[in-house]
């Protein structure tokens, strides 16, 4: 249960069609492995917190170059290994670090009952309560969609693409079966991520600079807060 600290990392996003990442797909294919942990797609669905001037949302399209904005994730829905994380942004860096939290200190944090928590050595939990009690942090939205993620051991290479999307407005319950899910991108468009340590191997970067797709600054989470009305 003791924090996970990942290192300063790049982080590069496009915009891309269906039709150009299975090319993609292909083409890594010859070079790069599925990560381990999953062979397929898999789900991945994030409860963001905000404050009630949604400052981690304008935060992100003024372009703050240092930032942090907390959310709860799970992967298809597993109950057994929840993650708080703390994502932040240093100029054109990005960190991420992360608490493993019970379903039951999940409820606790959703109905602010702090008190019963017992943080340990969990620095990001720790710091994610006090900040939620000075910065009255809330549930602001949920981000739904499914990765296929393939992996480069040199530099720690991650290549993802990010499918179906979907926008949880009002309901902020992670482990609802029920819950309704808007769609925030056309039919045949998919988020691609590209995230590396220091440099990033010719070969990979040719491919990506050879591919059809739009790079983007923004993020699923300012893309699902706009198609919330925000």
């Amino acid at each position: 249960m003791n924090t996970l600290d990942k290192s300063y990392r790049h982080e590069i996003k496009f915009l891309i069609s269906k039709q150009s990442a299975e090319l993609l797909k292909y083409k890594l294919s010859l070079f790069m492995k599925k990560d381990h942990h999953y062979d397929d797609y898999y789900n991945i669905r994030s409860l963001y917190f905000d404050d009630l001037y949604n400052s981690a949302y304008y935060e992100k399209i003024d372009g703050i170059m240092e930032r942090e904005k907390y959310r709860i994730r799970i992967y298809n829905l597993d109950k057994n290994f929840i993650s708080l994380e703390l994502k932040g942004k240093d100029n054109d860096l990005t960190y991420k670090k992360r608490d493993l939290i019970t379903l039951e200190e999940y409820n606790y944090i959703i109905n602010k009952e702090y008190e019963k928590i017992t943080v340990n050595d969990r620095k990001v939990l720790n710091d994610f309560i006090y900040k939620s009690k000075m910065e009255n942090l809330i549930p602001s939205i949920i981000v739904d969609y499914n990765r296929l993620a393939f992996v480069y051991d040199v530099e720690d290479i991650r290549v993802t693409f990010d499918e179906e999307i979907k926008s949880g407005i009002h309901n902020h319950n992670l482990f609802d079966n029920n819950i309704y899910l808007e769609k925030v991108l056309e039919e045949e468009m998919l988020v691609l991520e590209v995230k590396y340590n220091n440099i990033l191997p010719k070969f990979i970067k040719d491919i990506i600079d050879n591919t059809n797709m739009i790079r983007i600054s923004l993020s699923k989470f300012t893309i699902c807060m706009e198609k919330k009305g925000i």
